[in-house]
């Protein structure tokens, strides 16, 4: 079918120590259930879900556990290896907040070691599973530096986006080795947050193939940023698609900055789809219009609704947004074979 494919679910939101979240069969069956035909497993070390250096190295663990995944009614979009992205370029000032997302201990250099390693072992599982998209978050050496005070020294971000750029181009070479795109997730608190930021990354890392975008229109909301025309811009670098609504209502105490406010208060916060204020008709028009055909997936973040009735919600609402492309005009029926003295006859030209 020319479409979209969907509905699907990222269920690192949902994964926790009671059923049906606390193992693969239970969490699968229970998204098949609410009508999901794909999930996205987080590639983090849990193997209650996937052992991730096992299916980097074994295709036949990949294919058993591709066979499980079928057993239980749903089948893999892609593995999400945000964490150890963002954690592969961390500024010191938030190493301590990130620490739950890596080994104890590690300096700078270890953290780029380890970090490496396992999106290098999350690219090769990628390859093994058979999905050709590996959603992550870039890390942020300069997220701080976002608002220039004081003013920032001249060569000082492209500095931040050289060394972005070295971190990560032995993980594009091995993901272009074996037809993985690598899907940045444009994300606040990551380097790459906007256009501007992933084309200026771009440049870095030479207009690399694998460089590519993980869609979601919430993060553009937030950031008063025209998330329709983005997909014009960016249409042939979208491999992934999170299906994920916001909404930017500023007043007179605040606006896009939060005022370090929970999620609940801030004027900008993430909405379960349809609850917030992304026009999800025009956005999966234009996907479909650019050539998108992979997965919709939800990503569940409310900041007011209840996951289980966000994930119940969720598939019906990507389903009825999903198009069937068409391959016929509307008015190919008033058609007819035309030549060159037709046209010109038509145009009252001798």
């Amino acid at each position: 079918m020319n479409s979209i494919q969907g509905p699907a679910i990222f269920l690192a939101q949902f994964v926790r120590d009671t059923a049906p979240f606390d193992t693969l069969e239970a969490i699968c069956r229970w998204a098949a259930s609410l009508g999901y035909k794909g999930v996205q497993v987080p590639a983090w070390e849990d193997p209650r879900f996937i052992e991730l250096a096992k299916a980097a190295a074994s295709k036949a663990y990949c294919d058993d556990w591709r066979g499980r995944l079928a057993g239980y009614g749903v089948q893999l979009t892609e593995l999400n290896a945000s964490l150890a992205g963002q954690v592969l370029a961390i500024h010191p000032a938030y190493e301590v907040a990130f620490q739950g997302f890596y080994p104890a201990g590690f300096d700078d250099r270890a953290r780029v070691k380890w970090a490496t390693e396992k999106l290098q072992q999350s690219v090769r599982a990628a390859a093994n599973l058979g999905t050709k998209c590996l959603p992550v978050l870039s890390g942020g050496l300069a997220w701080h530096l976002a608002y220039p005070w004081p003013q920032r020294p001249a060569g000082l971000i492209d500095e931040a986006f050289a060394e972005l750029a070295r971190r990560w181009r032995p993980i594009l070479d091995l993901a272009r080795e074996v037809g993985v795109s690598i899907a940045y997730e444009l994300h606040p608190g990551s380097d790459l947050f906007d256009g501007h930021t992933f084309e200026r990354f771009l440049g870095e890392v030479g207009d690399h193939p694998a460089a590519c975008l993980n869609y979601d229109a919430s993060h553009f909301v937030l950031q008063h940023l025209d998330y329709a025309a983005f997909i014009r811009l960016y249409g042939s670098r979208i491999k992934g698609f999170h299906v994920k609504d916001a909404e930017l209502r500023p007043d007179g105490r605040g606006g896009v900055y939060g005022g370090y406010l929970p999620w609940g208060g801030r004027a900008g916060r993430f909405r379960s789809p349809g609850d917030g204020q992304v026009d999800f008709k025009r956005v999966f028009t234009l996907l479909t219009e650019v050539g998108y055909r992979g997965w919709a997936v939800l990503e569940w973040e409310c900041c007011s609704k209840s996951p289980e009735q966000g994930a119940r919600e969720g598939a019906p609402f990507i389903a009825r947004h999903i198009i069937e492309a068409t391959d016929v005009a509307f008015d190919d029926f008033a058609g007819g074979k035309s030549d060159p003295a037709l046209n010109r006859r038509i145009l009252g030209l001798g």
